[in-house]
């Protein structure tokens, strides 16, 4: 090597030893004679100091001309810094390194920006010099939690004799919901290779193979519309086991939860982690990943609003939709008639919702509202006691379908906790979502999507609704909910061709769609397949939640904008003419 030690690891022990150290130059500051020199590397920071009577002046002139963000070697003396001079705040601020050495190994051009500076870029600069950003101190520590998490994760699943399995990337297009990224076949013309959307069908497969417990960090695409929490590649931590039911999928990671929080973050979890099904999440939350870290939970007061004269209130109730609403305690002064027109808007807009009715609970526990003058008395104390409101607090109500409100006070909801400061940024809040409904329908063509994907099993309860209700039937589903983002999901499967045919019928995939799409799994199923489960945790998303952050970029070494792009590598590039005619390609004239 050429060091001897990091910039991390120098202590008092360590004066009076000769050092070589190499790393970057965080900041010089020339006293006129001496130059004293941040070299920073991964492991920390050493103060450098090359002057006299360990350099010469030639020496002490390199040192005094190399630039920030250049990369050099010095060799030398750990030394005592100089009484009041230590630094407190870093492990290696007792000392310091006196050079009898220096060598630039690199130089750095002006950097567009620098790692240290605290005033940072947009993001977009940001990404084009990856290599700089992710000098940034935050970005390591992210980078490190990732490799800390995905190691815990390892070592949890080889403790449970779990078989880690690498499945292809290149494989068959199995559309599961968003697009397949394609890559054509040179070998076999007109014929498409597509990035798995997951390992699902092949980790089933393993299961029929008796491989019992499988494992992978997985490698997965979607060409699909992103978010901030979403990226077109992405890695999951994949399991599959025979012979399980849900119990037993929900247990197993429970433990991986309680481990990793304790591990990584010095958290005890409560375990078992709470569950609530899906309807539960719906009525209560109005959200299928509900965030738990504070209260503001949905009530229903359509049975009140039916009996009213109000029109927008009595009339949503007889077009059998909802007039739902959230208690914020304690925040009836807090938001002035223009701050809640602001919501107001905000609901209309984001979620579609007609308007937003609401009251104050005043001192003398009175509802008052511009619109409380349009119901009875005897009603307002009514909807006053369905919210448990009291004086101070203030009530908010949508009157709309059901998905209307579900998405416009789950929306509501989270934006007034953070707006009021109800969720602790240090909570790490667990919790399970179960029983998903199997299907849900599509408005505009009336047939059936799977919730999950198609190859779910429904609960055993459920079974008979294949075929006389699917709209009521509700599948082995399970989602892992962390601080109201959804950090895995799993389900039991379907291990019989019999349920998977059905299934597909519902689906709208006939015979023939089924045995082109998935006949080598539909084919396994047919050689003595064991029941079998398992669940997908995001693992971009669990780096992202353990470190308090909620732009996913922030824990990817090198992520995709919003539209897909690395604009480091400037991909997607082109490509020359020959290279399509050997894969049998031309491209269209791209659309104005």
């Amino acid at each position: 090597m050429l060091r001897t030690h990091t910039c991390g690891q120098l202590r008092k022990t360590d004066v009076g030893t000769e050092v070589t150290l190499c790393g970057w130059v965080e900041s010089k500051r020339d006293h006129g004679g001496a130059v004293f020199i941040d070299l920073r590397d991964r492991y920390g920071l050493t103060q450098v100091v090359v002057g006299p009577p360990e350099a010469d002046a030639a020496m002490i002139d390199q040192a005094g001309r190399v630039s920030t963000e250049s990369v050099i070697l010095i060799r030398g003396n750990v030394a005592d810094r100089l009484e009041g001079k230590t630094n407190k705040k870093l492990p290696t601020g007792d000392i310091e390194v006196r050079s009898v050495h220096f060598e630039i190994l690199n130089t750095c051009e002006t950097p567009p920006f620098t790692p240290s500076q605290s005033d940072l870029p947009g993001e977009d600069l940001r990404l084009k010099y990856r290599f700089l950003d992710l000098r940034r101190p935050e970005m390591l520590r992210a980078m490190v939690l990732r490799s800390s998490i995905v190691k815990a994760m390892r070592d949890y699943f080889a403790e449970h004799d779990f078989i880690d399995v690498e499945t292809p990337i290149l494989g068959r297009s199995t559309p599961e919901g968003a697009r397949d990224y394609l890559v054509p076949s040179r070998v076999h013309p007109s014929k498409f290779y597509a990035l798995p959307q997951s390992p699902q069908l092949y980790k089933q497969i393993l299961m029929v193979a008796g491989f019992d417990r499988y494992i992978q960090v997985a490698r997965c695409f979607r060409d699909e519309d992103l978010r901030a929490d979403r990226q077109p590649e992405f890695t999951q931590l994949d399991l599959e086991m025979s012979f399980v039911d849900s119990d037993d999928v929900i247990g197993l990671i429970d433990g991986l939860v309680a481990k990793t929080a304790k591990e990584i973050l010095g958290k005890e979890v409560q375990l078992p982690l709470p569950r609530i099904t899906y309807e539960e999440a719906m009525r209560r939350f109005g959200h299928d990943a509900p965030d738990l870290r504070f209260d503001m939970e949905i009530v229903d007061i359509t049975s009140v609003a039916a009996k009213t004269e109000f029109r927008v209130f009595r009339g949503t109730a007889d077009a059998g939709n909802f007039v739902r609403g959230i208690p914020v305690k304690n925040a009836a002064t807090k938001y002035s008639r223009r701050q809640i027109d602001e919501l107001t808007e905000y609901v209309k807009n984001d979620f579609g919702a007609k308007g937003l009715a609401w009251f104050r609970v005043e001192d003398d526990g009175t509802l008052w509202s511009p619109i409380s003058k349009n119901l009875e008395p005897e009603h307002l104390e009514e909807i006053k006691t369905l919210m448990a409101g009291e004086p101070g607090d203030l009530l908010m109500f949508l009157a709309d379908t059901w998905e209307t409100t579900c998405k416009g006070l789950s929306g509501l909801r989270r934006r007034l906790a953070s707006e009021l400061g109800l969720i602790d940024p240090e909570a790490l809040n667990c919790s399970w979502v179960t029983e998903f409904p199997m299907f849900d329908k599509d408005e505009e063509t009336g047939s059936w999507n799977a919730m999950h994907h198609p190859f779910t099993a429904p609960l055993a309860s459920d079974l008979e609704l294949l075929k006389d209700d699917p709209s009521k039937c509700r599948a082995q589903a399970y989602d892992l909910v962390i601080n109201g983002s959804e950090a895995g999901g799993g389900t039991i499967r379907i291990h019989d061709p019999a349920t998977q045919s059905v299934v597909f019928d519902l689906l709208g995939i006939d015979a023939e769609t089924a045995e082109d799409r998935f006949g080598f799994l539909l084919n396994a199923l047919k050689y003595g397949a064991p029941p079998h489960g398992g669940i997908a945790l995001g693992i971009d998303r669990w780096v992202m939640l353990f470190a308090g952050l909620d732009n996913i970029r922030e824990v990817i070494a090198f992520p995709k904008t919003q539209k897909a792009a690395d604009l480091m590598t400037e991909a997607p590039g082109g490509v020359d003419k020959a290279q399509l005619e050997e894969l049998f390609l031309r491209t269209a004239k791209v659309p104005k």
